[in-house]
């Protein structure tokens, strides 16, 4: 859901998936935008690791051990480019996770939108049976307005927003657990 329904583009609908079987995490988006509304990054035809990409359309997902501050962010655009973070705790430390070198998912454009599909093994990150929780977030970006050339606004979307603002980082909105 939108943080702010009034600001998310009309008619946009993200839909996901998410699965752990063993250690190995399967996760699947599907965005619809039958209006186009939202700004697609073009694919990169050498995908690779880049900071900064929840500043454009960017599909995310965020883990956490219960009862530790450490978790890890994961961001995927559309693009083909992907980054994963550890953090020490809420907002701190920021660091690309060393142990990831890489994150092979596959993005598939339809008409009206488009799925992005992950399959992940946890076990750089966590034990087989290390309980985990979950938020899975996007930032979508609209086109510019009519004529202009620069990004439009962002909308934020998660499945709970726990604060009076968006921030996907708030522990109480990893409302999954697996």
């Amino acid at each position: 859901m939108p943080f702010d329904p009034a600001a998310a583009p009309a008619g946009v609908q993200l839909e996901g998936e998410l699965q752990r079987t063993d250690n190995r995490l399967h996760l699947r988006y599907r965005l619809a935008d039958p209006s186009g509304a939202i700004r697609i990054p073009s694919a990169d035809p050498t995908p690779a690791r880049r900071d900064g990409l929840w500043s454009r359309t960017c599909l995310e997902l965020f883990l956490a051990v219960p009862g530790e501050a450490a978790y890890w962010e994961f961001n995927l655009s559309p693009s083909g480019d992907w980054n994963v973070y550890r953090l020490r705790g809420y907002r701190q430390g920021l660091a690309p996770e060393p142990t990831v070198v890489a994150l092979p998912f596959a993005v598939a454009r339809r008409g009206d939108g488009l799925e992005l599909e992950l399959a992940f093994e946890l076990a750089p990150l966590v034990a087989d049976d290390q309980p985990m929780q979950v938020a899975v977030t996007a930032v979508l970006e609209t086109h510019a307005p009519a004529g202009g050339t620069d990004a439009g606004p962002l909308s934020y979307w998660a499945l709970g927003h726990p604060g009076p603002e968006a921030d996907f980082h708030d522990r109480a909105g990893f409302l999954l657990r697996i």
